[in-house]
């Protein structure tokens, strides 16, 4: 769709894509509406659900929430640039359908931005929880841009979830529907030279993962290898293709370690849930759950 919003808009622009997620859509809305910073709009784009994910989505009673369908399934990157091509507002920000903001997400995302205009990409800790909504692990985030960047061949540890930015730095460089499942990697790799990146301490976001397929992280690595090394080879980084054909197996090995045998030490390290945290969590998981749709919000010009 090549719509554009005709409004005047808000500083924040959230975009959403939907993809048969009935089951955790609402709580991840109501997360947005119960934000601190309240000037934004959400753009919730439905990806061919064939769930009631698209009837949730247009549920909500609030002008600032936009629900948009149409019935085909052409994935995230196509769905975050079609939220990015509809609008021009300052930042853009990520969510996904089963994951939870903390209620001051984008009070401190947009205070950061806005006091270090060089930065153009800010991404943010987060804790993971389990489909009923048990904490298990917090993975911090770094803080630098040459620390985020140390190790481009390897991958960036900048949480695709947590993602919020200038609006001219997504329309400058679009996501590659081809890299699906490494989306984001793709392109950080394709921009990080030309740009700045940094990292949040602060736990901003819940994240859902319930259980890891081996099958599932194989595939995502492959298409690691495959399309990282592919652009290192186009750009001349012979040596960065060397690297990554070179460390990817070794992941690989890992992974399965991980997966069927139970060695964490070898997954990304996270540390403990504190119990200031999980009482923090607790408590929003249940605000969120008796939440109703929100009533009709005067939109702020």
């Amino acid at each position: 769709m090549g719509e554009t919003l005709k409004r005047t808009l808000p500083l924040v622009t959230i975009g959403l894509p939907v993809y048969n997620a009935e089951a955790t859509l609402h709580r991840a809305v109501r997360s947005i509406v119960n934000q601190t910073f309240q000037d934004w709009i959400l753009l919730i784009l439905d990806d061919g659900s064939k769930d009631a994910s698209y009837e949730i989505a247009q549920s909500f009673r609030d002008d600032r929430i936009i629900a948009v369908s149409d019935g085909v399934n052409r994935g995230i990157s196509a769905r975050l640039n079609q939220a990015v091509a509809m609008t021009h507002g300052k930042y853009f920000c990520r969510m996904d359908a089963d994951d939870i903001a903390f209620p001051d997400r984008f009070e401190k995302q947009i205070a950061f931005l806005e006091s270090r205009p060089e930065i153009d990409l800010v991404a943010s800790s987060m804790v993971f929880f389990r489909d009923d909504g048990e904490l298990y692990g917090v993975v911090p985030m770094p803080e630098r841009h040459e620390e985020i960047c140390r190790f481009p061949w390897q991958g960036f540890h900048f949480f695709h979830p947590t993602w919020m930015g200038k609006m001219a730095w997504f329309k400058a460089h679009p996501y590659r529907s081809h890299a699906d499942g490494v989306e984001d990697q793709l392109l950080l790799y394709s921009a990080f030279q030309e740009s700045r990146f940094a990292g949040i301490p602060d736990i901003l976001l819940g994240y859902r993962e319930d259980r890891r397929s081996f099958l599932k992280v194989f595939r995502r690595r492959r298409l690691f290898w495959q399309k990282i090394a592919g652009m290192a080879l186009q750009n001349g980084r012979w040596l960065d293709v060397f690297r990554v054909s070179l460390i990817l197996p070794v992941k690989i090995a890992a992974d399965f370690l991980n997966t069927q045998l139970g060695a964490d030490r070898l997954r990304t390290r996270m540390n403990k849930v504190d119990p200031v945290l999980a009482t923090e969590w607790h408590e929003l998981w249940e605000k969120l759950a008796k939440m109703d749709a929100p009533l009709s919000h005067e939109y702020r010009a």
